[in-house]
């Protein structure tokens, strides 16, 4: 029988939390917007670790104007040739905006390093250049947290079988997530060694168990939330204006326009 810290989490406790934590979520964007702050938030962890699905329900409900997912494709040839952090930087946050990172700068240390994308020489830099680099944006005045998401490699085995066997996830799967189980104990290397190296004080790195995805995404919002001094900021006070009378105004005949079939009358 399972014990109380790893017990299925009831689908009921989960939404009213999740719900909760999302409603706080929306009071520290509106904090972020209103004092100015710049939060950066970097998600990280191993493939199928559940990353996607946590920044998808952290901004659910946020203004897209406000938090930007930053999701970057791999390197152009001119990206290569530039300063490694320089492709990052222009995604960070001026004041008022909160950038999600689904997945970082990090990848430095540990696709590129493990696969071989990187020379050795370009991962020693990294590794001492990195905090550094994050020093700066602290000191800089940027909020910033990183989370790496922790699975283990029976529970992302399960999550790959499931992605191949559901055509509306498989896309999610390529060639190089399922390179990653032959490479398990490589990418363990790598993500220690990095942990060495970047877990500093003025950036510190938190660790997300995640094969409950659930438990992960409420844990995930719970301590970035109770980590940023933020507070509430009372709204405007809107009203709804009184609709004006008509003064005329005749829609044109529905026959003039193209409508979209009525899918679901046939359903």
């Amino acid at each position: 029988m399972a014990d109380e810290k790893t017990a299925k989490l009831p689908r009921a406790v989960y939404e009213r939390e999740l719900l909760r934590l999302q409603t706080e979520l929306v009071k520290l964007q509106e904090w972020v917007r209103a004092d100015g702050a710049r939060l950066v938030v970097v998600f990280e962890g191993r493939d199928a670790a559940g990353k996607g699905g946590t920044i998808k329900r952290l901004a659910e409900h946020l203004n897209p104007r406000v938090a930007r997912t930053v999701a970057l494709p791999k390197p152009t040839e001119r990206e290569r040739t530039q300063w490694y952090f320089q492709r990052y930087v222009k995604h960070l946050p001026t004041a008022g905006e909160i950038v999600l990172f689904d997945r970082s700068w990090y990848n430095r240390a540990g696709v590129e390093h493990v696969m071989g994308f990187c020379t050795k020489e370009e991962h020693q830099l990294f590794l001492r250049q990195c905090p550094v680099f994050e020093r700066m944006l602290v000191e800089g005045g940027i909020l910033l947290r990183k989370y790496w998401f922790s699975v283990s490699d029976a529970v992302q085995a399960e999550r790959f079988r499931r992605r191949l066997a559901d055509p509306t996830r498989r896309w999610k799967l390529s060639a190089m997530d399922l390179e990653s189980i032959t490479r398990w104990e490589a990418y363990s290397r790598a993500k220690d060694e990095m942990l060495v190296h970047t877990d500093i004080s003025d950036a510190p790195w938190y660790i997300v168990e995640s094969d409950d995805k659930k438990r992960a995404r409420l844990n995930m919002m719970a301590h970035l939330l109770d980590s940023v001094p933020y507070h509430e900021v009372p709204p405007p006070v809107l009203e709804l204006p009184p609709r004006p009378p008509s003064s005329g105004y005749e829609r044109p005949p529905r026959g003039l326009q193209t409508y979209v079939p009525d899918h679901s009358a046939n359903l």
